[in-house]
């Protein structure tokens, strides 16, 4: 007979205190690990935002000190996000027109208003909300962010000078690359180019000790060695191009202004507002997700509470200064591959940026703009590099449709009227598929559950739209041991992929559990790829 392979049981790291006293040394070492990432990524974003860029440190310092003690999440990184430069810089430009320090202090008053918002969404549980957006929209307004992110730093990384881009749009920026190209200054540039290989070239080593030191650290020590050797702080040779970071003033002190919320400038604060509310919510609410499929420990984040924590960073933030915060995937992900197991290894991460701020600020000053710019290029490579379009046709073609179309009207116009087009995008190729209007909003539904037998009978169609009532009924069976769950899709005309993964993470949350869910009665549907959890469209009788 052969043997047996066990499975390999993770014990579940204690919480609270008795998690730090079992798990300190881990989280230690990953929260140092961390704060190595967090802090060049962290000024790179300020910087971007048109914020001061030390106030980039500052709130992912709020992130780890503050709300750690809040969060819903033990694994998950709090602080600035690239997904929300768009959104920030923005803000500062609209409503300072052209005054950068006025808008920055105006920004963070509507800042704090959303975190307000995001405190109250929270404790009214709304989270599930984030189900309602297709996932093929969803990733086609990040793919844009990290489009017009590049669009934007190409310049910075070259040498253009920055008062060139003022009040460039995406697109612009995009048709003035050759021309930043062709009058590059080359010493900034080498800056620039050395660092973007060092970042593109980094995962390629075979050396797992070197491999353990962060790409963007290596940057920075490369770039500051590069600047003093070309004298990048001469301000003769390079008055025009502003070479190297001016972090701003580390103190804490309040800075907000609400002088948005009256006049004319109410109308840019309530389109913001909607924007820091809606999108900073939905890429936390994702991230979160994101990290409960990576954790090994299996364990299910409270969204609700950990939006509520993002609310209560946010505006401490904003109070002081800082940008938005949501809880971070690359960070977050970096902590599990690191070791870190519960939430002190974001309140560890948050402490060794606070002595980084106090102790290396002269240094900081000596960061190359150059290297910033080619860290936030290569971060918005990730979010659209060419593998996500690919991702996106191998689960169908309609998704990359959708996926496309919202990156389009994103860059052409801003993120809210962006997603929104993608939604309706979605909403069109799923009528032009055959599905009846009556079924967008409201399938039709049965759930049978006799002891611990549930069977839920979804007729018409399982679409985005209508998923929120799906979940609803799904979310009254309890998960434990000994459930058996089916949903039978016999009699939907119409399964899009939205649904199809959702349900998909329900099978994987029963089995974890150590209950059972099926989805059944999907022969006679014809999947629009070969991916697993493609749309699928029934197939109707002559």
């Amino acid at each position: 007979m052969e043997a047996q392979v066990k499975p390999i049981i993770h014990v579940v790291p204690a919480k609270g205190l008795a998690g730090l006293k079992e798990n300190w040394q881990s989280d230690l070492l990953s929260g140092f690990l961390v704060s190595l990432i967090a802090l060049p990524l962290s000024l790179g974003i300020a910087s971007a935002s048109n914020f001061p860029p030390i106030m980039g440190v500052l709130t992912a310092i709020v992130g780890g000190l503050i709300v750690a003690f809040f969060a819903g999440s033990e694994p998950t990184i709090k602080g600035p996000a690239a997904g929300l430069i768009v959104i920030v810089a923005g803000c500062v430009d609209e409503l300072g027109r052209g005054d950068l320090d006025l808008g920055w202090k105006l920004a963070l008053g509507v800042i704090i208003v959303a975190g307000v918002l995001q405190v109250v969404m929270g404790v009214l549980k709304v989270a599930k909300l984030a189900d309602f957006f297709p996932l093929s929209a969803v990733h086609g307004m990040l793919a844009a962010i990290g489009i017009i992110i590049m669009s934007k730093q190409i310049h910075l990384a070259v040498g253009i000078a920055p008062s060139e881009l003022k009040g460039k749009e995406p697109l612009e920026l995009i048709a003035m690359v050759p021309h930043s190209l062709s009058h590059m200054e080359w010493h900034v540039a080498l800056i620039g180019i050395v660092s973007l290989i060092i970042l593109f070239s980094w995962p390629n080593i075979k050396s797992k000790a070197i491999k353990k030191i962060p790409p963007a650290l290596v940057v920075l020590v490369v770039a500051v060695a590069m600047g003093l050797y070309f004298h990048l702080s001469d301000t003769k040779l390079y008055s025009d191009i502003k070479p190297l970071v001016n972090p701003g003033e580390f103190k804490l002190s309040y800075n907000a202004n609400f002088g948005a919320w009256s006049g004319d400038l109410l109308p840019i604060a309530l389109k913001y507002l909607a924007m820091f509310t809606l999108i900073g919510s939905l890429e936390s609410l994702l991230t979160g997700k994101a990290i409960d499929l990576l954790d090994p420990y299996k364990r299910k984040s409270n969204l609700s509470k950990d939006l509520t924590a993002v609310g209560i960073g946010n505006m401490v933030s904003a109070a002081l200064g800082g940008l938005p915060m949501i809880s971070e995937v690359a960070r977050s992900s970096a902590n599990l591959t690191n070791g870190g197991k519960t939430r002190w290894a974001n309140f560890f991460q948050g402490g060794f940026l606070l002595l980084f701020v106090v102790a290396l600020v002269p240094l900081i000053k000596l960061v190359p703009v150059a290297a910033l710019a080619a860290i936030l290029i290569a971060v918005g490579f990730r979010l659209a590099a060419p593998k996500e379009f690919r991702h996106m046709y191998h689960i169908g073609p309609e998704q990359l449709i959708v996926f496309v179309v919202t990156i389009i009207a994103t860059l052409a116009t801003d993120l809210l009227i962006g997603i929104a087009v993608g939604i309706a995008a979605e909403f069109i190729i799923q009528l032009a598929l055959g599905l009846p209007v009556k079924y967008l909003f409201r399938p039709e539904q049965k759930l049978i559950s006799i002891g611990n037998e549930h069977t839920l009978t979804i007729t018409g169609a399982a679409v985005f739209t209508n998923y929120l009532s799906i979940k609803k009924q799904l979310d009254t069976i309890p998960q434990g041991a000994g459930q058996h769950v089916t949903v039978d899709l016999h009699h939907a005309r119409y399964v899009d992929h939205t649904v199809m993964e959702n349900l998909h993470n329900y099978e994987r949350d029963f089995q974890l559990a150590g209950g059972e869910f099926h989805v059944i009665n999907l022969d006679e549907h014809q999947p629009m790829s070969a991916h697993p959890l493609a749309a699928r469209r029934k197939r109707m009788a002559v």
